[in-house]
């Protein structure tokens, strides 16, 4: 959330950011201002209406003291009229800090100084690549296709049991699962993050604290009898165990990183958008956070944009990054990068991962704040990336590593290799292999 203080100093220049989202945010902020101008006004008189009235006190305590009584219940009278009127100054004060926060939560965050402006994603900006996306001919299985004939994923059972978007993985299919996560959980604790295992359910403040609510309200599980969301990513419980902490300057940075499951009620759509592994309602991610000092979170967001590089080219994908143009950036950023991963088969980029970095914005909300060595309690810079979501990893692994005679996925450092007996082979068939775990 944007801060009043910020509003207040530069309206001009946070009007400017936000149209490279495409808001016209004029009307808002002024509604706003004029709220803290109200706010503010009644704070002033409260404060003199108190100030008045501790006097009167101390007239009525003199006056009983020497025994002047009546005088004493004149000026008694006077502090009731007082202490109604403060009464209504502190409701007013609560009814302005009300709509002001009504406001205030439905601004988006300032991007920063290298996002550009833009309506969608054709206005993204690609400011890396790395490898050749395989020439396939049109002669490529989807993924769908080749996890049916091997019996990796079964989408009908997940449809059965369920509901559309909630596959069954199996067999090797599972084990290929629990083979990336790992070697995703095991590639972030070697660059130093903490793993946790989370809760997978979350209370309405932790999804207000990350700006889940009440922006994306509509596309999270809402258990309603208990007032608890399901996760749509592990980054709204890991940073919110930040909530309300005041952290010291050598705190910093935090590094945290959990395995969970993701709950998604994502819009109705239909084709080669959400065939498959495309778009799922859960799904599988690993997820490295960051809390970071304000001086050193660009700096930081690099280093977590080369973690993921390293991910991708140790499972030997395609893979290009795009700066995110101000209007595709989500509500909370101030600059993400997305990775996008080849797709043999379906022959496009699909979307594997998002690094971002919030400033101060999911701070604010969640009062997370750190001392600096000056002694004043400052906001801290939260950060967030996917590292990385499986479904669409998968996807590309099976996609993009077959050829005449099957599928064989890279064998990814951490990931323990087949035994001599399988001959590279854990399927158990010939023109299929993964790497084992």
């Amino acid at each position: 959330m944007l801060t009043l203080q910020r509003l207040r100093d530069d309206r001009d220049a946070v009007l400017a950011a936000l149209a490279k989202r495409h808001v016209d945010a004029a009307s808002t902020i002024d509604q706003i201002l004029e709220l803290d101008a109200q706010r503010r006004a009644a704070q002033t008189e409260l404060d003199q209406v108190l100030a008045e009235s501790n006097a009167l006190s101390r007239q009525i305590g003199g006056l009983m003291r020497e025994g002047k009584r009546d005088e004493a219940e004149a000026i008694k009278a006077q502090t009731a009229g007082l202490k109604d009127k403060s009464g209504a100054l502190k409701e007013a004060m609560e009814q302005a800090d009300h709509r002001m926060n009504e406001w205030l939560v439905q601004l988006p965050n300032t991007p920063y100084d290298l996002v550009v402006a833009g309506t969608g994603a054709e206005d993204n900006v690609e400011v890396f690549r790395s490898g050749e996306p395989p020439v396939a001919g049109g002669h490529a299985k989807p993924h769908w296709d080749i996890a049916k004939e091997f019996g990796l994923i079964d989408f009908d059972l997940g449809a059965k049991v369920t509901g559309a978007g909630f596959p069954f993985y199996k067999g090797k299919g599972a084990k290929l699962q629990r083979g990336l996560i790992r070697f995703f959980l095991e590639r972030a604790d070697d660059a130093g993050y903490t793993e946790y295992i989370p809760p997978h359910v979350v209370n309405a403040d932790s999804g207000y604290g990350t700006g889940q609510l009440p922006d994306k309200e509509g596309q999270m599980y809402h258990m309603q009898d208990d007032d608890l969301y399901m996760i749509p990513t592990a980054e709204v419980p890991l940073t919110n165990i930040f909530r309300d902490v005041v952290l010291s300057a050598s705190d910093l940075p935090q590094k945290l990183c959990g395995y969970t499951p993701c709950f998604r009620r994502e819009a109705g759509s239909y084709g080669k958008d959400v065939r498959g592994l495309n778009r799922l309602h859960q799904f599988d991610k690993v997820e490295i956070v960051q809390v970071a000092h304000p001086d050193d979170s660009y700096a930081t967001l690099d280093t977590m944009v080369e973690h993921v590089k390293g991910l991708l080219e140790g499972l030997e994908l395609p893979y290009r990054i795009l700066r995110l143009c101000g209007g595709d950036m989500g509500f909370t950023s101030a600059l993400t990068y997305d990775f996008e991963v080849w797709s043999a088969a379906q022959e496009r980029w699909l979307e594997v991962s998002s690094v971002s970095n919030f400033e101060t914005f999911q701070a604010n909300r969640l009062k997370c704040r750190f001392k600096d060595t000056d002694g004043k309690n400052k906001w801290v810079h939260t950060l967030n990336g996917s590292a990385l979501a499986l479904p669409r990893i998968v996807a590309a692994l099976l996609e993009n590593h077959q050829d005449h005679d099957g599928v064989v996925i890279p064998k990814a450092p951490t990931l323990k290799q087949p035994e001599p007996s399988c001959n590279g082979n854990l399927l158990g068939l010939a023109s299929v292999g993964f790497p084992a775990y």
